[in-house]
């Protein structure tokens, strides 16, 4: 079935769907992922959620296919990642604020490297036209490494906006940003979803960004979902004012007690 969200057509209805996922380093440990499924439908924003440990980036690595799963399946823009992976890919980008670009290259030169990398068609041109959307002019030709926090997050937008993709993988993105940097960013990502109909996997401590922008949340903990549903949905079920409040009764173990 073909999805049409705002006009756009991606091909799948569900742009990323899990099943089963378990991930173990080592014979005898606990696994990192231990059953992990879910869906991703086109043009929404999933909230992937827990603490420290809780499996988020471990997931986010098997579903970009860095990391080989123990077992069970992904599938990302109708294709299994196990066997067709660079089709996905080719759609597919991510972002972290912990994964830094080349520090001598100019912001230009690093999108142009990663636009190669993509075999982006009319790369001057989508340089051109993210530089002006994420306000990167003033400083394009300046080298990376000499940038601000808040200017590297942009750049950091911009790198996972290059190809235009239909699924994006987000870690943290407004980690260590100030309120309005952060809020910049959350729109930008709100405006990218509407106008395109990407579908968006959000893993964030931020529990005031995750009640903004997603429409379910997967609530994790030492790799199994503990509990999900809309924020507001998570919110009622616990008696909770804030989905921050639901997150310290999941992590601290107190869900019997709320839910009481």
């Amino acid at each position: 079935m073909l999805a049409r969200v705002r006009g756009h057509i991606w091909g799948v209805t569900h742009a990323l769907v899990v099943e089963n996922l378990v991930k173990r380093y080592a014979p005898g440990r606990p696994p990192a992922v231990d059953g992990l499924s879910f869906t991703l439908t086109a043009g929404t924003t999933l909230g992937l959620l827990g603490g420290n440990g809780a499996g988020k980036t471990t997931t986010i690595a098997m579903l970009l296919g860095l990391l080989l799963p123990t077992s069970g399946r992904v599938v990302a823009l109708g294709h299994d990642m196990a066997t067709d992976r660079f089709a996905a890919l080719a759609r597919m980008n991510f972002s972290s604020p912990y994964i830094s670009l080349p520090h001598k290259l100019s912001v230009r030169e690093n999108l142009k490297v990663y636009g190669h990398l993509y075999d982006v068609r009319g790369l001057d041109a989508r340089i051109a036209r993210l530089a002006e959307e994420l306000q990167l002019t003033d400083f394009i030709d300046r080298p990376a490494g000499d940038l601000s926090a808040g200017q590297k997050t942009r750049v950091a937008l911009a790198k996972a906006l290059i190809n235009t993709p239909a699924l994006l993988l987000l870690d943290e993105p407004t980690a260590s940003l100030d309120p309005d940097t952060g809020d910049w960013v959350r729109t930008r990502l709100e405006r990218y979803r509407d106008e395109t109909g990407c579908a968006i996997l959000l893993a964030s401590h931020n529990m005031a960004e995750v009640e903004r922008l997603c429409g379910h949340v997967l609530m994790l903990k030492q790799g199994r979902v503990v509990d999900q549903g809309s924020p507001n949905d998570l919110i009622a079920r616990y008696g909770r004012d804030d989905l921050e409040q639901v997150f310290l009764d999941i992590a601290r173990g107190t869900r019997a007690e709320a839910l009481a």
